[in-house]
């Protein structure tokens, strides 16, 4: 089956001598990731890195498609030629598969915080709680490995964050192990079950960013670099649009905030 590839950012954008500017592909991740990036119903790549991906390649005179590709198979997209940068990335990822290969990353585009979610009635009730722990197909919780080689946790997986979701919230699991922003924005926004289930701080947790990276063109990855520190407060701003980066250092990371000030009173009731 052919991938899906995404319409060009403009079809009629000129490079200063007037020729049409060169065009590259971008490997992205076939699923639905809100709010960071999804395929609405028309097929068409959304969300907050198509619309810094898009500014960077305005800025830079590039045309850029978007070719989706499960997960598992952009990595080799990108080593075998096929797609000219891969987003997201990460250093730290897949480094077997991408060994002996000169990959280039820029600089960080967007921090995140892999970690548990809980509801919210068993917030700082400790790891050993955790004796079943959702997580959907394909995530490796590193922070839990010893507790899950050593029979303390069970892993249950999901074909799907929404399935995930669920076994969490009829407490078939203890939690739930995913990117916080991503599921408390699916329980806000999708599953209207707004705090149904929170991120807990007090349990490990993993943090990082997404990247660009190429291997064919790091020249264009070192012009990615200086885009994003002088569009730095127009990146912010996406930021801040989409949410994406919400109360990174709190339990109610990714929530909007009227809802975390509901959630607060909510806790203030509860209080003796």
């Amino acid at each position: 089956m052919k991938p899906r590839v995404f319409g060009w950012l403009s079809a009629s954008l000129l490079c200063a001598n007037g020729a049409l500017a060169q065009t590259y592909v971008v490997g992205v991740e076939e699923q639905s990731f809100q709010p960071h990036y999804w395929q609405d119903e028309q097929g068409e790549y959304r969300g907050f890195a198509r619309e810094v991906l898009d500014l960077f390649a305005r800025d830079a005179g590039l045309d850029l498609r978007y070719q989706a590709l499960p997960v598992s198979q952009l990595t080799q997209h990108l080593r075998n030629g096929s797609v000219d940068f891969k987003y997201p990335d990460s250093p730290q990822w897949g480094q077997a598969l991408k060994q002996g290969a000169d990959i280039v990353y820029s600089q960080p585009v967007v921090a995140y915080v892999d970690g548990v979610l809980v509801p919210p009635g068993a917030l700082g009730q400790g790891v050993e709680r955790l004796q079943r722990l959702a997580l959907v197909d394909g995530w490796t919780p590193h922070d839990y490995q010893a507790r899950i080689t050593a029979g303390q946790t069970q892993l249950l997986r999901s074909a799907d964050l929404r399935q995930m979701v669920r076994q969490a919230l009829r407490r078939e699991a203890d939690g739930a192990y995913y990117n916080v922003v991503v599921a408390t924005y699916y329980l806000d926004n999708l599953r209207a079950r707004p705090g149904a289930l929170v991120f807990d701080p007090a349990l490990p947790h993993s943090k990082g960013a997404f990247h660009l990276s190429s291997l064919r063109y790091p020249q264009l990855i070192e012009r990615f670099d200086r885009f994003l520190q002088t569009h730095a407060g127009e990146v912010a701003a996406l930021k801040q649009r989409y949410g994406v980066e919400a109360n990174l250092d709190s339990e109610y990371l990714g929530l909007e905030q009227w809802k975390v000030d509901f959630l607060e009173r909510q806790k203030k009731k509860r209080q003796p």
